[in-house]
């Protein structure tokens, strides 16, 4: 991990507004007395939300008075995770997965249209909109290359569709999240190509299951009910039957301890030694 440094322009000051504040003290709440500073994430996260995306040092040390934490505590948890961002970031922040699905995919694709639109990494546009990090693996490798912007994800981008993401973002709209080339989630790209059988849903595979027929010319054979192939053969008894009924009483019988030292007591649950009386313990 790089090493993540406070930003060197900060503001005066910060506190949380009347309504973060009433969450804040509920969220607290749910702790044990002297267990406080368990919502210390939950905590900087609504402050970078109300700092407009970024977590600003006075924050931090707003955070720790609030939870009785030393100053550095907090500083550790906000310089450790990459999900608090310590200098300002656009209204849009686009986080740009490089890792190896996406990269295969055509990543170097994107991170060249967001360096023509925005910038470079870090920087963030006059009109105050647009700013951009590469970041680990977002977790949508399926539906590779993909953006997430803010909250939302936009999934299976090349140069084009991504131009197009940031334009309408740019012109006031608020584009589709979600893949763009046409395709439904992580479907197949041109549809649907398994279990495409419509009697799978139709309810009509109840008729073969009860071995009779569809009708339609295409049946599938009925599926008789048949007792498993292992009771069939006997290696089993069928269900009813309590398993070793039949065991054989030589499995039952106790067998003999044998090559047990002189003066050896007898294992618990063992015979007796030959020649030793029944109940008798062999220590001396």
């Amino acid at each position: 991990m790089s090493v993540r440094r406070l930003d060197p322009i900060q503001p005066e000051a910060f506190e949380f507004s009347p309504e973060n504040l009433s969450w804040a003290k509920q969220i607290i709440a749910k702790y044990p007395e002297g267990r406080q500073a368990s919502a210390v994430i939950s905590l900087l996260w609504r402050a970078q939300e109300q700092s407009g995306g970024w977590l600003p040092e006075p924050a931090i040390r707003y955070v720790a008075d609030l939870l009785s934490m030393a100053y550095i505590r907090v500083l550790e948890v906000a310089t450790f995770y990459t999900m608090f961002n310590l200098s300002p970031v656009g209204r849009y922040y686009v986080q740009l997965c490089g890792t190896t699905p996406c990269w295969l995919r055509g990543a170097d694709d994107l991170k060249a249209v967001c360096r023509k639109e925005i910038g470079e990494p870090g920087h963030v546009t006059a009109d105050g909109l647009f700013s951009w990090q590469e970041v680990e693996c977002l977790g949508a490798c399926t539906n590779a290359p993909m953006v997430q912007i803010n909250a939302d994800f936009y999934e299976d981008l090349d140069a084009e569709s991504l131009t197009r993401v940031l334009d309408e973002l740019r012109g006031g709209k608020m584009p589709k999240p979600g893949p763009q080339n046409g395709r439904i989630n992580s479907a197949p790209l041109g549809g649907p190509n398994t279990l495409q059988d419509p009697n799978l849903y139709n309810g009509n595979y109840r008729k073969v299951w009860a071995g009779e027929s569809l009708g339609n010319g295409d049946d599938q054979a009925p599926i008789k009910k048949a007792k498993p192939a292992s009771v069939q053969t006997g290696e089993r008894k069928p269900k009813g039957a309590p398993r070793g009924t039949d065991a054989s009483k030589a499995d039952e019988e106790r067998r003999e301890v044998g090559n047990v030292p002189a003066g050896a007591s007898t294992p618990p649950g063992a015979a007796p030694q030959a020649g030793s009386a029944p109940g008798s313990d062999s220590k001396q």
